[in-house]
């Protein structure tokens, strides 16, 4: 590998800086400013890295990550959420404040364009108990976020005597060797005094108006994941009153929704679509979350914006996958196609799901379009011709399509890779690359044979790709899964792709010598994507062929990345007929079934055509699923969380405020919004709840909808709260000024319920029309609101009559969701093995702790069991099953062999075993039918009393403690582990010592045991 930097480019101090702390080797070469390194591009790109494989990396942050991983030290989540904003937020105020100080010497002015990053950075660092960003050790992110603060922070006269923490932390990274040598190689460890940093900067582009303020200045997935209260200033104070006193009639409209949509001058015109889903299969909930619900949310939103947006979707009917489908029912292809095209329709639209169009690959346009991008590549050279070596299954009398052959994937040896891709590992595989293939219909060992085939030339379409990549991320909102996935892909070299099959079921090649073939899907499906529009409208060409008035967006869950940020795109590259390349790719991570995948054949997990039986609405199912959208890692969906998120978050929070604020309107004052005289605490709530606005604008703006929803959830306990304090309730019945308070909290609350009403379009559409028909809100909301950075604006004014208000949502009980997780558990494997003999334990397996399982008896008997527990044994369970559930967490995160997962999941289990059994309850629920025989030991009839106060304690709260002492515990000992400051420990066991106490107290004990007693058992 090869490194070009330059002297005075401040880019340059955090690549040879991550390049020392890592110890990667790699040649470095020093360039001057106006050399073009890069041979494709147009213009300088210093820092760039030189791979082996000829490939160059010129963003800088790349460079940093590209070392850390060949350091084999990957990226977390909140690393890359640290550089994101670093990116985005950090480096555009640095630039202008450099470009400040440095050419034209207005250092006064500078402060106020770094305040709002560097106060938020201070913060951060504030709260953290951490020595660095993201643990206790140095990470790259606070290698990059030094070395982009180093040539400012190193004058002293620049920073806020305030942000104590952030210069502390900016010390501490600055005495590591590798800091320091980057900084005197790059800017002779002068800062801005540097000359070198002056004849840079000569060379760069004045930052344009405004690049200093970034879009706010809170990372998505904020790190510390603070809903708390902020800090707000006068002015904030008095430009939400002022902006609550313009009402609607001030604002703009939002232009009525017409079809067919096309694109506008001086529109903003986004093209949003969604992964097409195999017709042959029903969608579960992670198909769902992944493509067509985030999509939707994201379209709804940009209407609600003012944007002019088209949202097009459709099934994916071509492939063997649906001749085997048709097979198997008796029925044709085609007919296959249109059973479940309409399955799909109808989840959809139960679902709630917004199309403008939602089509199918099975037509004429897409034979069309298809065949023509087709022959624009061959007749450009980007087309080859080769003779493979397929797989053919000699009893199926058939050649494999890559998704019906599996085996071991040759490069991590996952046994249950597929012929296209591995799951996981991400790289893409030839068929007979596999290692012990077997036909996936008959299980059969396949052989090999020759077949020719056309190849799309990916390495001769591969500079002008990477080209468009650099730009596309750039400037887009792509997120950090699907950078790094293409950047493995191309960092690993573009081959040759097939895109043809010897199949039946697809688009014909239209070539003469390949008459008897079709086009392989992934070359195939996303053409869809423009004969769906094309379905829609004849004059699809304006949203397809237009790049410079439409921006588009891609959702889909991350297996599908490469195909829409490679494959795809060089077919259109190639075809050079101006087509619209995608600007924002949104991926997810995957969405997992409790604690393993969904399954249809062994009828594990809800799938789409299930969720309406459920009797739970679908509002509540998308607010859920959104929820806990797989932004940054994989999620699973549990029925237990399912249920204390609908109950606490819709119920108690969001459901509590709206159907109080509208109750008081109708009992205290006949349906009739009273007059409001705002004081100052209202105008501090306004500037809140505006705050709060802002942030929802500006994270679904760039498509972080998980952390969006939180926004609309912190605003109604803000809600809440002011209701408590002020108790409208209590001052109706006062006197005149205590009636007028109480009015203009009711007031006051009922806009906030409207404001949300809006806010919660793009997620609960039928929830948020019932609260506008309850509030009887004007039309106009919806289409102003969120207009510009937001308007929270006194919508229902005084005099505003609402209509009949009744609560939102329901409780889901207990019963309920346990039936549920029942039914939808399907056949698990430990079921399967259930009729077997079970060997009894030797005694050298018993558990010496474990109690006495008692003669099977009535409910009041089991009951006395439950009560009579060993408390002592199930605490120290709890703390194990707490141990080994971060231990599978880690190994999952860490992508771990299926076999050693698999292994410590099966310890988990045995331990949740084990802790029902010391709570005296049946173990069932833990792990699966068959297993209840085992009931703990009565407790004797002289127990103390003591005992029976902890009897009657709150278990499920002791039990959440427990959980937390453990890992607070833990936390304690790796900062001992790692001699962390003394100050560090003792804040840390002081948490410790008080959750202790809340345990003791939860368990109906003394807590001067364990405060005083240390840790005697």
């Amino acid at each position: 590998m090869k490194l070009f930097v330059s002297d005075g480019n401040p880019h340059c101090v955090k690549v040879l800086a991550v390049l020392e702390l890592t110890g990667v080797k790699c040649d470095v070469q020093h360039v001057n400013h106006e050399e073009r390194v890069v041979p494709y591009l147009s213009r300088p790109a210093v820092p760039a890295l030189l791979l082996p494989s000829g490939t160059y990396l010129f963003s800088p942050n790349a460079i940093c990550q590209y070392l850390m991983e060949v350091n084999g030290q990957g990226s977390s989540d909140l690393v890359n959420q640290w550089l994101e904003w670093e990116a985005t937020e950090l480096q555009p105020a640095l630039t202008q404040a450099l470009h400040m100080v440095v050419l034209q010497g207005k250092r006064a002015e500078t402060t106020s364009v770094l305040q709002g990053p560097l106060s938020y950075l201070d913060q951060s660092l504030s709260k953290r108990s951490t020595l660095f960003l993201t643990a206790e050790m140095v990470s790259v992110v606070d290698v990059v976020l030094w070395a982009t603060l180093y040539p400012i922070l190193s004058d002293s006269s620049l920073v806020s005597g305030n942000q104590t923490e952030l210069q502390r932390w900016f010390e501490r990274v600055g005495v590591l060797s590798a800091c320091e040598s980057a900084a005197q190689t790059v800017l002779q460890g002068k800062g801005l005094k540097a000359e070198s940093l002056k004849t840079y900067m000569q060379r760069q582009p004045a930052p344009h108006h405004g690049q200093g303020q970034g879009r706010g200045t809170q990372p998505c997935n904020s790190p510390e994941g603070d809903d708390g209260d902020r800090v707000l200033s006068e002015e904030e104070i008095l430009s939400a009153a002022v902006t609550w006193g313009k009402g609607l009639a001030d604002l703009p409209m939002v232009t009525e929704r017409l079809h067919p949509i096309l694109p506008k001058e001086g529109k903003r015109n986004v093209l949003v679509t969604s992964a097409l889903p195999y017709v042959n299969n029903v969608p579960h909930l992670g198909n769902i979350i992944g493509c067509v619900l985030s999509a939707d949310v994201y379209a709804r939103y940009g209407r609600l914006r003012g944007w002019n947006v088209l949202y097009v979707c459709g099934t994916d009917e071509y492939g063997t996958a649906t001749e085997n489908k048709a097979r198997e029912e008796g029925l044709t292809p085609q007919q296959i196609c249109d059973k479940y095209h309409a399955v799909h329709a109808s989840i959809y639209q139960w679902f709630q799901v917004d199309f403008d169009f939602f089509g199918r690959t099975t037509t004429k346009k897409q034979t069309e379009i298809a065949q023509n991008i087709f022959w624009r590549l061959h007749e450009r050279g980007f087309l080859l011709e080769d003779i493979v070596e397929q797989l053919r299954c000699e009893a199926c009398q058939r050649f494999l399509a890559d998704r019906f052959v599996e085996g071991t994937c040759p490069f991590c040896s996952y046994p249950e890779a597929r012929g296209d891709q591995c799951d996981k590992c991400g790289k893409l595989i030839n068929a007979v690359e596999l290692r012990e293939p077997t036909c996936k219909v008959c299980s059969q060992t396949p052989v090999v044979q020759s077949s020719k085939h056309l190849f799309l030339d990916l390495p001769k379409l591969e500079a002008e790709l990477e080209q468009w990549l650099e730009r596309s991320t750039g400037a887009g909102d792509w997120t950090a899964n699907a950078k790094q996935i293409t950047r493995s892909w191309v960092r690993d070299g573009l081959k040759p792709r097939c895109i043809t099959r010897d199949l039946k079921w697809g688009t014909p090649v239209p070539h003469p010598d390949f008459s008897d073939k079709v086009f392989y899907v992934w070359f195939d499906a996303p053409i869809g994507y423009l004969s769906i529009t094309a379905n829609y409208t004849d004059q699809w060409e304006k949203w397809w062929k237009n790049p410079q008035q439409v921006e588009l967006y891609n959702f889909m869950a991350k297996d599908n990345v490469p195909f829409h940020s490679v494959v795809f795109p060089c077919s259109l590259l190639g075809a050079q007929d101006n087509y619209t390349l995608v600007n924002h790719l949104v991926a997810t991570e995957y969405l997992n079934y409790e604690d393993t995948k969904f399954s249809k054949s062994r009828g594990v997990g809800v799938f789409g055509d299930m969720a309406k039986d459920t009797g739970i609405p679908s509002d509540v199912w998308r607010f859920y699923l959104l929820y806990l959208r797989p932004e940054g890692q994989d999620s699973a969906f549990s029925w237990a969380d399912m249920a204390i998120k609908n109950n606490s978050e819709l119920l108690n929070n969001l459901g509590n405020f709206i159907n109080r604020a509208g109750m008081f309107v109708s009992k205290f004052f006949e349906n009739c919004v009273p007059d409001m005289i705002l004081q100052q605490e209202e105008k501090r709530l306004l500037a809140q709840v505006g705050w709060e606005l802002k942030q929802y604008i500006t994270l679904m703006d760039r498509v972080k909808i998980r952390d969006a929803l939180k926004c609309i959830l912190n605003i109604s306990r803000h809600g809440n709260q002011y209701i408590q304090v002020n108790e409208p309730w209590k001052k109706i019945k006062g006197d005149e000024t205590d009636r007028q308070r109480a009015g203009t909290v009711t007031g006051v609350s009922v806009n906030v319920a409207c404001l949300l009403s809006v806010m919660l379009q793009p997620y609960m559409p039928t929830v948020s029309q019932t609260i506008r028909q309850q509030l009887n809100a004007p039309p106009t909301v919806t289409a102003t609101m969120l207009q510009g950075t937001g308007n929270f604006v006194c919508s229902l004014p005084a005099g505003h009559h609402i209509g009949t208000v009744s609560p939102l949502f329901q409780k889901l009980e207990a019963e309920q969701i346990e039936s549920l997780k029942k039914r939808f558990g399907g056949q698990q494997p430990e079921e399967e093995e259930e009729t077997k003999p079970k060997k009894p334990k030797t005694t050298a397996q018993t558990d010496v702790n474990a109690q006495p399982a008692p003669t099977p008896a009535s409910a009041p008997a089991a009951q006395t069991a439950v009560n009579g527990a060993d408390a002592e044994r199930a605490r120290e369970l709890a703390l194990a099953v707490a141990e080994q559930g971060e231990k599978v967490r880690t190994l999952k995160g860490q992508k771990a062999e299926k076999a050693v997962i698999g292994a410590e999941v099966t310890k988990l289990l045995e331990l949740k075993k084990q802790l029902s059994l010391a709570e005296g309850k049946n173990p069932e629920p833990v792990l699966t039918k068959g297993k209840k025989n085992a009931q703990p030991a009565p407790t004797p009839a002289s127990a103390p009393a003591a005992q029976t106060t902890t009897n009657g304690a709150d278990a499920e709260r002791a039990r959440e403690l427990t959980l937390a002492v453990a890992e607070q515990g833990e936390k304690v000992r790796t900062l001992k582990g790692q001699k962390a400051e003394k100050a560090v420990i003792g804040a840390e066991v002081t948490k410790l010592l008080e959750l202790k106490k809340q345990l003791s107290l939860a368990e109906g004990k003394n807590p001067e045991p364990v405060l005083t007693k240390g840790k005697k058992k």
